[in-house]
């Protein structure tokens, strides 16, 4: 159903990997598609200090329109349309890169893709498939296994970078528990899915912390 979109994607990261290997190849691709994105994330960086300056007169409309919701709702987008900012504004780097995961998922995971057989479920990193889950490795391996240190590995290193996105969160940050433990969700989920997939959870989510970390300077 999708093909027009796995068959490019596919040839692309099969091409790399001729010269990279797929692991490479797949965090190329992933550099590239984050690259892509950074204007996107430029932006939003921009309407979070706008939301910031704004927030002592949202206060106001707060306590002013308390008993009216629907008249708070109009006044405070009101004010950040003036301004030339969404409400979802924040969210647009994550809705714009979930396309990117779901198709690196699919590549990983079918059998086929366009009508030909899926080279790269052969390519490996470290002698572990792309295609391989962690709980296929323990099954054949077992627990103490070179597959299942890769999959430790990879996962060490997921949450090495939520630990350090997590610090990052502001002590007085809105819904701070959800901020610190939101990082953590791809450690989770990169347990569950394919090597190849759980390469680009490690990336994307270390380019984010250090996106995070240029675009959001900490206050003093």
């Amino acid at each position: 159903m999708f093909d027009f979109v796995l068959d490019p994607a596919y040839r692309l990261i099969e091409a790399l990997s001729h010269v990279t290997g797929g692991g490479l190849a797949i965090v190329l691709v992933t550099l590239a598609v984050r690259l892509s994105l950074l204007p996107l994330s430029i932006r939003v960086a921009r309407a979070q200090r706008i939301r910031m300056r704004l927030a002592p007169q949202v206060d106001k409309l707060r306590k002013r329109w308390k008993n009216d919701p629907q008249r708070l709702l109009r006044e405070v987008n009101a004010i950040y349309a003036k301004e030339g900012v969404g409400q979802f504004t924040g969210y647009l780097p994550g809705f714009a890169q979930s396309p990117f995961f779901m198709v690196t998922y699919r590549l990983f995971t079918a059998a086929v893709i366009a009508g030909h057989p899926n080279l790269l479920l052969a390519q490996s990193v470290l002698g572990v498939p792309l295609g391989e889950h962690l709980a296929a490795a323990v099954a054949g391996a077992g627990l103490v296994s070179p597959p299942v240190a890769v999959f430790a590995g990879l996962l060490a290193l997921l949450v090495v970078v939520a630990v350090i996105a997590a610090r990052r969160v502001e002590p007085t940050a809105p819904m701070r528990r959800l901020q610190l433990l939101a990082p953590f969700w791809t450690v989770a989920v990169a347990a569950f899915l394919p090597l190849a997939a759980g390469v680009y959870l490690l990336v994307s989510s270390a380019w984010t912390t250090a996106e995070r970390a240029v675009l959001y300077p900490r206050t003093a």
